[in-house]
């Protein structure tokens, strides 16, 4: 997928990014979760959309830097940040232009996924980290692309297509399938530990009329959606 693909529909995505149970309401807490006390922490918000997450970063006293690579999203961060956070339009598979050791954590929300190689991001994610800094990220979980298509190879890395619509706005993402072992062998490569693993619950707040039918009669307490790691730089 281009890193400017999601400029044909930033402003549905931005719009339904505020309040779907995906989003708003399920990785995002969770994110925040994981993220702990980021106050003074200088943090790297990579593929940050259209800045919800930096908002809320930031508004927990963290020094935030963002970037992505669809400039439509970078211009809605920027209207939602302002210019005292510094934002960049750049391509998560090519190297980055931040010194060395220069944020305490990287938190790549639901970027990973698009890609078919790691192995350069998740390398510049440990150079750009200071020792002792934490990588946090969230993909689609793996079992789930497992579930809806029983026919394909779980153990392949591949390419899947999905629609959504964004607030009116149709559209076509590709992601890349990888089964877990790929993926702890790929941060184990790059030289990262893997310290906590984590499949979440949608948020305690969360209107009912969002959740599916059978969390909302509580015959299930959470649903398979995004996979979630805290990885530290030795």
């Amino acid at each position: 997928m281009r890193p400017d693909h999601y400029d044909e529909f930033a402003d549905g995505y931005d719009q339904a990014n505020a309040s779907s149970l995906f989003n708003a309401h399920y990785e995002r807490p969770a994110m925040l979760e994981l993220a702990g006390e980021v106050r003074g922490h200088r943090v790297l918000d990579a593929g940050c959309g259209s800045g919800p997450l930096a908002l809320a970063l930031r508004e927990r006293g963290a020094a935030v830097t963002g970037f992505d690579g669809s400039p439509a999203m970078i211009e809605l961060a920027r209207q939602r940040l302002g210019a005292s956070t510094p934002l960049s339009v750049l391509d998560l598979a090519a190297p980055l232009p931040y010194p060395d050791a220069a944020f305490d954590d990287v938190i790549a929300s639901l970027v990973l996924h698009y890609l078919e190689d790691w192995s350069t991001p998740l390398a510049e994610f440990f150079r750009v980290l200071a020792p002792g800094g934490r990588l946090l990220l969230s993909v689609n979980h793996p079992t789930g692309a497992a579930i809806g298509e029983p026919g394909e190879d779980y153990f392949a890395t591949r390419p899947y297509t999905d629609r959504y619509d964004f607030a009116g706005t149709a559209a076509d993402l590709t992601f890349w399938h990888r089964p877990l072992h790929a993926m702890s062998d790929a941060f184990a490569a790059a030289g990262f530990r893997i310290l906590r693993i984590s499949e979440p619950r949608p948020a305690a707040d969360t209107p009912p009329e969002l959740l599916p039918p059978r969390l909302r009669t509580g015959e299930r307490t959470a649903f398979i959606g995004f996979l979630m790691f805290v990885l530290d730089r030795p």
